[in-house]
């Protein structure tokens, strides 16, 4: 609903703004450049998304080999100590608990289909044990912020969409998102604890999240002390590297099991086929909004107005502030809303900007950090009819912001 709103939106600013420059400014060219811009972004999204096709069936074949070889059970056997810290009030035979962990191990791979199913089965579990049914228990308020905080270890949208805009190394992204995630993440844990009373200074909780903290701490502290004509190339050999070695591990545990791994990715590949032709409409239907957005100057007035407020602010308390970051900032409002919407606006930056811009590299990056709040809140609190979230949304939104932050930051520190 709130997608709709503001995809009626871009229809009606453009229109209105198009309107006022050709009775005001004489610009009589407007309408024809807005009409030019549906045929150009309905072309684009039906390439993006053909493009799209192939590579998602590659990796959702891959991911399918990992599901089934128990690797997302592996996954959740190392995830499992750090939750029993985090949700205090159920037991370690609740039955919540592995729905819970198997679905953030599944979001971190980035299985969708597979996370949204069990994400909805943990907030039932959650729900059996909730003494007020109508309001969000502790539990599931440090569930949803867990998942609205977007914790992703291999964003493959993100990277198909760079490869098909012409990304030199479509993967170069790939390490600064897991860092601005993993600062959001941090953050949410925080957040909810503080509400909650856990102690953050428990051996477990200090050894898991200390010792996540220290790796990101220390691949900082290599990128501030590596020349600057360096980093994009080290982070590209790194994120090659990793996600190679992800994709043998995955074949080579379905060799030691005997399982068949050329058959589940054929299984998996023909899931991709039907998810990603699944989106064409809905990217359409944004880039088409986005372009006349755009083609009528009103996203020119926008950034100028967004531009002149920053450089105030600066000037006021004496910053020295570049205001590049400013023209990825659509994503980074539009994601808490609308995972399609903040997905259009970042193929619109890479397209006008370049992907291997810094502007179409932030915008990918923000698009990553963090997940899209408030339909994570609607569908899942929704599913089990609370009525009453608490602090859950504050928690969500402080996670994404500190998301958007370390998003910017660290396109700044890389590219």
């Amino acid at each position: 609903m709130i997608l709709n709103y503001i995809w009626i939106a871009f229809f009606l600013i453009a229109f209105l703004t198009a309107l006022l420059r050709t009775l005001f400014w004489g610009e009589m060219e407007v309408f024809n450049l807005m009409l030019q811009s549906t045929f150009e972004s309905s072309k684009t999204g039906f390439e993006l998304s053909l493009y799209l096709t192939g590579v998602m069936a590659f990796w959702l074949g891959m991911m399918k080999i990992a599901e089934k070889n128990g690797i997302i059970e592996k996954l959740s056997w190392l995830i499992a100590p750090l939750f029993s810290q985090l949700f205090p009030t159920l037991s370690k035979n609740s039955p919540a608990m592995g729905a819970m962990v198997m679905n953030l191990a599944a979001n971190m791979l980035g299985l969708d289909n597979a996370a949204t199913p069990l994400g909805l089965k943990a907030m039932k579990e959650l729900q059996a044990e909730n003494p007020k049914p109508q309001e969000a228990s502790e539990a599931q308020i440090m569930f949803l912020t867990l998942n609205t905080s977007g914790l992703t270890l291999i964003p493959v949208s993100i990277m198909v969409y760079r490869a098909q805009l012409g990304a030199a190394n479509p993967a170069d992204v790939f390490l600064p998102i897991l860092i601005a995630t993993f600062f959001s993440t941090f953050a949410g844990i925080v957040i909810v604890s503080l509400f909650q009373k856990i102690n953050l200074f428990s051996p477990i909780l200090l050894l898991y999240l200390g010792g996540i903290s220290l790796l990101v701490a220390l691949i900082i502290y290599g990128v501030l002390n590596v020349e600057k004509s360096e980093i994009e190339r080290l982070t590209a050999a790194i994120s090659g590297f990793i996600l190679c070695a992800v994709m043998v591990y995955f074949v080579t545990v379905a060799a030691f099991k005997k399982n068949n791994a050329y058959e589940l990715f054929i299984e998996g590949a023909k899931e991709g086929f039907h998810v990603a032709i699944g989106i064409v409409p809905y990217l359409i239907a944004i880039l088409v909004g986005i372009g006349l957005f755009r083609a009528s100057g009103a996203m020119d007035l926008l950034f100028s107005t967004l531009r002149t407020l920053v450089a105030y602010t600066s000037d006021y308390f004496h910053l020295k502030m570049d205001l590049s970051f400013i023209e990825a900032l659509p994503v980074a409002l539009m994601k808490p809303l609308s995972g399609s919407g903040a997905r259009g606006l970042m193929v619109d930056l890479m397209k006008t900007h370049g992907a291997d811009s810094l502007i179409g590299r932030m915008a990918c990056i923000l698009q990553g950090s963090t997940e899209t709040t408030f339909y994570v809140l609607a569908v899942y609190f929704g599913s089990v009819g609370i009525r009453n979230t608490r602090y859950a949304v504050l928690c969500g939104l402080f996670a994404d912001l500190v998301g958007v932050i370390a998003a910017i930051w660290v396109a700044y520190l890389f590219f």
